[in-house]
């Protein structure tokens, strides 16, 4: 009997320990991009952190939202227009914290002759949809009263395809400019595909903050949360305060070696890392959506309703970062 409730005591332990376990287990939604390398650096330094992090990739924000509703996903790195678009759908989620700003280049061909925006009237554009890129073409096209589709008939020819295929695209000559995220952009300009044009932070938008997102569950889930933080603002404070660790993580772990180092620097300097996000900026992006129907949200949702910066401002003071 006694060696039974020994097996009872024993198991009940084990039982413990495994459901704890599963619970400091964190999976996170990512995309590959250089100015996403501090959140994919998680999954190394969680070990030290109390957790694990299970990163899966995506082609793009957007489809890391159903992989949240599914139920497997708990945290994601997007562009902020993919988040709203996930929010305003019903997708549960809080966004906690900025990671980069940034990240984006509208480039020409380098053959293109084109000098400014103005000159896109009769062009064919490249973009990814649902990224910010996309949302960042809009604006500055509108800031030159140019209308656009992705059907003929407009002053300006969308072509939408993954962020893989615009560089190529350009290269070939099937798309006369594109706007492209990092480090793609830096790699287009330095093999001499295409010249840079500008870099569209001149839009009420200003500089796009990528933003990181927690489900709804996680972070009523206070003491894992707060791990989790503490751990986003360690990884992003080291890639900050150590570039040629942050360089050789994302060139060799992340690319397999398939940027160089001056693809990753010019890609970094366009979209250095950040933790900070504010209510304002992600209401900016939502009305800019809004008005140029990005994300078809039929409800736009209100920034301060979802925006939830209190586990940010906690972890930062705790490891006493500014």
């Amino acid at each position: 009997m006694k060696r039974f409730a020994s097996l009872m005591v024993a198991a009940a332990a084990l039982s413990f320990t495994t459901v704890h376990a599963a619970d400091d287990v964190i999976r996170l939604g990512n995309l590959r991009f250089a100015h996403y390398g501090a959140v994919s650096y998680l999954k190394e330094l969680g070990p030290k952190c109390g957790i694990k992090v299970e990163e899966r990739m995506f082609a793009k924000g957007l489809d890391i939202m159903p992989a949240i509703i599914a139920g497997e996903v708990d945290v994601a790195a997007s562009a902020a227009d993919a988040a709203i678009a996930g929010r305003a759908a019903g997708v549960p989620i809080y966004a906690v914290a900025g990671f980069a700003k940034g990240g984006a280049r509208i480039v020409v061909g380098k053959d293109s002759g084109i000098k400014s925006v103005a000159q896109f009237k009769g062009k064919k554009v490249g973009v990814a949809r649902g990224g910010a890129q996309e949302l960042l073409l809009f604006a500055e096209l509108a800031k030159f009263n140019l209308t656009w589709s992705d059907q003929p008939g407009k002053d300006v020819q969308i072509v939408y395809m993954p962020f893989a295929d615009l560089n190529q695209a350009l290269m070939q000559k099937q798309i006369d400019a594109m706007a492209q995220s990092e480090p793609q952009a830096s790699q287009a300009i330095n093999k001499n595909w295409g010249i840079e044009l500008l870099k569209p932070y001149d839009t009420p938008m200003g500089e796009p903050i990528r933003t990181l997102v927690m489900t709804e569950k996680l972070y009523a889930n206070k003491p894992l949360a707060e791990k989790f933080m503490k751990c986003f603002v360690q990884a992003t404070k080291t890639f900050m305060d150590d570039p040629k660790k942050a360089e050789d993580y994302v060139r060799f772990t992340m690319f397999k070696n398939q940027i160089t180092a001056d693809d990753f620097q010019d890609a970094i300097g366009n979209s250095p890392y950040a933790y900070e996000l504010s209510v304002d900026h992600i209401q900016i992006t939502t009305d800019l959506m809004a008005k140029y129907g990005v994300g078809k949200m039929a409800k736009p949702p209100v920034a301060k309703d979802w925006v939830k910066l209190d586990l940010l401002t906690a972890a930062k003071q705790s490891l006493g970062v500014k």
